[in-house]
């Protein structure tokens, strides 16, 4: 019998914070600032330079993340029930060498001017890296 066998996709993981019962509009709206953080982190790194008033922006990316950015942009978008467990994938994430992004919301419409972490972007990286830190999570 023959072995039917995934493909190792290229995919980004964004986990959300259900406890903070967001309404829906401002979901979206976190987790489209987590996925973008990924590319606007890699766009404020030191190798930009200015020309008079003109910005020339490099940005350096892995083969996995020009995979990424060429193909699908596959995004899987999952939650937690806390602060704690969003911090925990963090941290795993970033101990199996994944970039990871924390996103702050400044508390202006829904948290009372309090600065709020909201959601996290993992990734993107391969499924073989990054399912074993969120493949548990439910969807969103």
């Amino acid at each position: 019998m023959e072995k039917i066998v995934m493909e190792d996709k290229v995919k980004q993981v964004i986990i959300v914070r259900k406890d903070l019962n967001m309404r829906k509009g401002k979901i979206s709206s976190q987790v489209a600032h987590a996925s973008m953080s990924f590319i606007t982190d890699r766009l404020n790194r030191p190798f930009n330079y200015r020309h008079g008033d003109k910005i020339t922006l490099q940005a350096k990316f892995s083969e996995e993340e020009i995979e990424w950015i060429e193909g699908s942009f596959t995004k899987i978008v999952s939650y937690v029930n806390s602060l704690e467990e969003m911090e925990d994938l963090f941290t795993k994430a970033e101990e199996a060498g994944l970039v990871g992004y924390i996103i702050i919301d400044e508390g202006a419409t829904e948290f009372k001017g309090v600065p709020t972490r909201t959601a996290l972007a993992i990734g993107p990286a391969k499924s073989s890296i990054i399912d074993p830190i969120t493949k548990h999570l439910p969807l969103l």
